[in-house]
């Protein structure tokens, strides 16, 4: 079995679209997984998350792009096998499930001929399924998950692996909201076409964080940063990407003990990350869901 993990934005979200930087981590406690089984029949994958869907290689879907694309690279035949398919990770939360899927079931297949394929090559090909999901992908996602390291982005350069000097600990807090990130990109889009002597500084001051936070990272200086991602959030409250429900959960996390928290993501709802403390990681967790979280995801980012 083969498998892949989910992601998350620690910095830079919004403001990476008018060029500043943005920083995403990988979450290894949630998983997509691929397993083949032999079977007499054509290929096919079956989605158990999906009431076991099956995919032929022939669809338009864009796991059936996944095995194309890795069947040309390795230069072998369709094989008559069955991948079955899973995933921890929940579908449309900004943690990267679509990125992890392709991901898990290109390795099974190298795992299954026999043979090996190099972290680009993969991130390549996952990088084009991106496309089908979402037009014009960053990147991020597929870099972040391929290589299961921390990436430092920024649009037209090269995504960057960066380090980091201590182990990171994140609690994830999901407000049960969903919200669509185009609009929450749109109005903020409206915001800087309307007011940019006030949007303008706001969004650069997103970008310098995000540099300070590298930094903080591979200086393995914990407390800055938390207190980076908590200034973070107050500016994204500031472009309108916050919520009530968002900021709940980051006044809770600080009051039990976080080092910093913040949105993660589009905003308006989904998701909101702290950075915890062995200490403070088990009360923050149990706050965060008596504040009305519906989901708690506890993850650590080892030392890189």
């Amino acid at each position: 079995m083969s498998s892949a993990s989910a992601k998350i934005i620690l910095f830079g979200e919004h403001a990476v679209v008018y060029g500043q930087p943005a920083i995403a981590i990988p979450v290894s406690a949630i998983r997509a997984y691929a397993e083949v089984e032999a079977i007499d029949t054509p290929f096919q994958i079956v989605a158990r998350d999906l009431d076991n869907q099956i995919i032929t290689f022939d669809g338009d879907n864009p796991l059936s792009q996944v095995v194309r694309l890795t069947l040309e690279t390795l230069n072998q035949p369709i094989p008559d096998i069955s991948i079955a398919v899973r995933s921890d990770i929940p579908i449309a939360s900004g943690l990267g499930s679509g990125a992890a899927i392709s991901t898990a079931i290109i390795r099974e297949l190298v795992h299954y001929f026999g043979g090996s394929l190099a972290l680009e090559s993969i991130n390549d090909i996952v990088y084009e399924v991106e496309k089908i999901h979402h037009g014009t992908p960053s990147g991020i996602d597929n870099t972040v998950i391929v290589y299961e390291k921390p990436v430092y982005f920024m649009r037209d350069l090269p995504i960057k692996t960066i380090s980091n000097h201590v182990p990171l600990q994140v609690v994830i807090a999901d407000t049960g909201k969903a919200a669509l990130t185009r609009y929450s990109v749109g109005d903020v889009r409206k915001l800087y076409e309307d007011n940019p002597q006030k949007t303008k500084p706001t969004i650069e001051k997103i970008g310098q964080l995000t540099q300070e936070a590298r930094n903080a990272m591979q200086m393995g200086d914990t407390d800055e940063l938390g207190r980076l991602m908590t200034e973070n959030h107050a500016l994204l409250r500031d472009l309108t990407v916050s919520s009530p429900e968002l900021d709940v959960l980051v006044d809770t996390a600080l009051a039990y003990g976080a080092l910093g928290a913040k949105l993660s993501g589009g905003g308006r709802g989904g998701n909101m990350i702290a950075l915890v403390t062995d200490e403070s990681s088990k009360q923050v967790a149990k706050a965060l869901k008596s504040a009305g979280a519906v989901r708690i995801i506890e993850t650590i980012l080892e030392r890189t």
